[in-house]
């Protein structure tokens, strides 16, 4: 399986996609940066990135809400 969730633009010639996928057997959460090669059409995912099992999202969750719990204690949101 392997479906985009959700997909944001990092600057003109690269994007950030959350994705769900397969990476040897298990379910992953894939977030990489996916970039525009010179003699491209498409967009192709560079190493710049993490796959986590999608039995780890509660840890990642919650990584994410202290992270912006933290820049909004930190008036930087």
């Amino acid at each position: 399986m392997e479906k985009d969730v959700y997909v944001f633009e990092k600057n003109k010639y690269q994007d950030v996609k959350v994705r769900i996928s397969e990476f040897q057997g298990n379910d992953v959460i894939d977030i990489r940066i996916w970039t525009q090669p010179p003699q491209g059409d498409e967009k192709v995912p560079t190493g710049k990135g993490i796959n986590i099992n999608v039995k780890l999202f509660s840890k990642l969750k919650e990584a994410v809400q202290k992270l912006e719990k933290e820049l909004s204690e930190s008036n930087m949101l």
